[in-house]
C-alpha cells in the first residue's frame, strides 16, 4: 500500500479549491485588502538540520521575525478522515477519546508498530495574538501507519482504527498522543492530519470543525526513522519528493513544520503551535 498512490491528498485536481482559497488570501491580503494574522511567515524554509541524525530536532522558526499571529493554514482533510464525512465516523464512537493511539480500540485490537512518537499541539487564539490558550477545545488527530495505510479504509485495515484519537486541551491549550511515526507515501510529503473542535462535545459529534490542517516533518528527521527496519518503501517515496514540491505544503509550510526531537533508540518528540 506504501507504493501505490492513494486518493486522499493527491494532486492539484484534487486539493485545487483548498490551494486556490489560501493563495486568494494572501493575494488580497498582499494589496491591503484581507487582514492576516500570523506566528510566522510561509516564505523561507524553516528545516534544521542537526550534525547528529540520532538526535534531529527542527523547528520552525518564524523566517521573518514577524511579531504577527497567524492563523493556521487550512488543509484538506482528505477522503480518509474517518470523521462522517466520508463514510465511517469514528469520532462517535466510545474509546476514541485518549491519549495513546497506537493501538485500536472497541471490537479492534490492531496495533501500529514503529519508531515511537509523541506529538504535542498547542491550540492557541489568534485573535489574542497568539497569547491565549484556547482551553476545553478539541483536537482530532490521525495519519497513516508505517506501511502507508490509513485505519478503517486502507485494505487489510478496514477493521482497525488505531493511529486516530480526541483530546480537550488542557489550560495550557495542549494535547499529547503517543503514537508511531508515519510512513511517507507515494505523492505525499510526511505528515499528519489534524482538525480543531470549539469542545469536546462537539469533536465527539464530529460537528463544528474550527480548523482542519496538517503538520510535516523536517527531512533530516525522516531520513533518520526511515533507515530502521520497516520503513523501506519511505526511503524511495522521500527521494521523489521534497516540502517545496509536495502538493500541500508547496505554497508554504512554517507554521507547519514540526519542532522535532529525540532518537530513533528513545523515540522522538514533535510539537507545533496552532492558532486558531
Amino acid at each position: 500500500m506504501g507504493e501505490e498512490l492513494h486518493d486522499h491528498d493527491r494532486g492539484l485536481s484534487f486539493d485545487l479549491p483548498t490551494l486556490q482559497r489560501r493563495k486568494m488570501i494572501r493575494l488580497l491580503a498582499g494589496v491591503g485588502l484581507v487582514p492576516l494574522v500570523g506566528c510566522s511567515s510561509d516564505d523561507s524554509d524553516s528545516s534544521a538540520s542537526s550534525s547528529d541524525p540520532s538526535t534531529s530536532s527542527s523547528s520552525s522558526a518564524a523566517s521573518s521575525g514577524s511579531t504577527e499571529c497567524e492563523t493556521i493554514p487550512g488543509e484538506t482533510a482528505g477522503p480518509y478522515p474517518g470523521d462522517g464525512s466520508n463514510g465511517v465516523n469514528v469520532l462517535k464512537e466510545s474509546g476514541v477519546v485518549r491519549k495513546d493511539i497506537t493501538s485500536s480500540f472497541g471490537s479492534a485490537s490492531g496495533k501500529a508498530e514503529g519508531v515511537p512518537l509523541t506529538v504535542t499541539l498547542t491550540v492557541v487564539d489568534a485573535a489574542s495574538g497568539c497569547g491565549t490558550p484556547k482551553e476545553g477545545a478539541a483536537v482530532y488527530l490521525w495519519h497513516c501507519d508505517r506501511d502507508g495505510n490509513y485505519s478503517l479504509y486502507s485494505e487489510g485495515v478496514t477493521e482497525e482504527n488505531y493511529l486516530r484519537g480526541v483530546q480537550e486541551t488542557d489550560a495550557k491549550g495542549q494535547v499529547t498522543f503517543t503514537s508511531i511515526f508515519p510512513a511517507c507515501y507515494t505523492g505525499r510529503w510526511p505528515h499528519i492530519h489534524f482538525e480543531v473542535y470549539g469542545s469536546l462535545e462537539d469533536a465527539t459529534n464530529a460537528t463544528s470543525i474550527t480548523a482542519t490542517s496538517q503538520l510535516a516533518f523536517a527531512k533530516d528527521v525522516c531520513d533518520t526513522v526511515y533507515a530502521t527496519d520497516g520503513y523501506d518503501r519511505s526511503v524511495q517515496n522521500m527521494s521523489q519528493l521534497s516540502l517545496e514540491t509536495d502538493n500541500i505544503f508547496s505554497d508554504g509550510y512554517d507554521q507547519q513544520l514540526a519542532t522535532t526531537k529525540g532518537s530513533v533508540e528513545k523515540g522522538y518528540t514533535a510539537t507545533l503551535t496552532v492558532p486558531v
